[in-house]
């Protein structure tokens, strides 16, 4: 079944929340890198907010991701951290979760990390 519009946004919504908290950015932080209010910040993050393509590649390049992370609606994301001297990355399937446990997913990719 094709996603309807209003699905595809809260989509694109629950993306940009979800990479949000990895990168451990505030809404504040990401609001002030858009110029725009953390209540028009948040109000992405709910899906309320309709967004053009450019923001949305503003906001991929504020998480430094690519543009089709963001879009991505199979739930399974490839995420690169800066990890001191170069980049790490991991994927994330959050096909099957409901609320995902940022601190869990953190701490894993910590461990991973310094495994490299």
């Amino acid at each position: 079944m094709k996603p309807t519009s209003k699905n595809a946004m809260t989509d694109i919504a629950r993306n940009i929340k979800q990479i949000r908290e990895l990168k451990n950015f505030t809404q504040e932080h990401v609001a002030a890198e858009l110029g725009i209010s953390q209540p028009a910040y948040a109000k992405i993050e709910q899906g309320v907010t309709v967004l053009k393509i450019d923001r949305l590649q503003e906001i991929a390049d504020i998480f430094e991701v690519d543009l089709s992370t963001l879009l991505n609606t199979t739930n399974i994301f490839n995420i690169v951290f800066n990890a001191g001297g170069g980049n790490q990355s991991g994927y994330i399937n959050t096909q099957n979760v409901s609320t995902i446990d940022v601190e869990a997913i953190r701490r894993l990719i910590k461990e991973e990390m310094q495994k490299a």
